[in-house]
């Protein structure tokens, strides 16, 4: 049985300029930089940005969401903005969120909730089809 997410990686075609972004707007902490990569903490997550010579983000609905609490929320959608505000979706489901691409195109979210949250939303409001399970099951 898996024990979690060990890291993420994000494939980038210029690393200063990822290096800035999930630094400066998305606000996650530098561990280790090397010639052609670097490690980050998004909270307790790790990160990795990996130079590469192509780059070929998805262009589904896959992505990855980063926890924000209301006021850390507020903050960075400011930064997005005064970024140039690359969103991909509007949000339509529970909690505040704002849908946004990287540098290189990487589908991201910043998202205010959590899975107790989106699950509460859901008992009041379910999916077409939905079956929820106790945690493990």
């Amino acid at each position: 049985m898996t024990l979690g997410v060990n890291h993420i990686t994000f494939a980038v075609a210029d690393l200063a300029k990822s290096l800035a972004f999930y630094i400066d707007v998305v606000g996650c902490k530098r561990v280790a930089v090397w010639d052609k990569g670097a490690y980050l903490l998004a909270g307790s997550n790790w990160l990795c940005l990996s130079l590469e010579a192509s780059v070929a983000p998805r262009e589904d609905y896959t992505h990855v969401a980063f926890t924000f609490d209301n006021v850390g929320f507020v903050a960075f959608r400011a930064k997005l903005r005064a970024d140039g505000d690359r969103e991909w979706k509007i949000n339509s489901s529970e909690g505040d969120s704002v849908y946004f691409l990287d540098p290189d195109g990487h589908r991201l979210e910043a998202h205010v909730g959590d899975l107790a949250s989106r699950l509460e939303s859901l008992r009041r409001v379910p999916y077409a089809g939905l079956q929820l399970f106790a945690a493990g099951g």
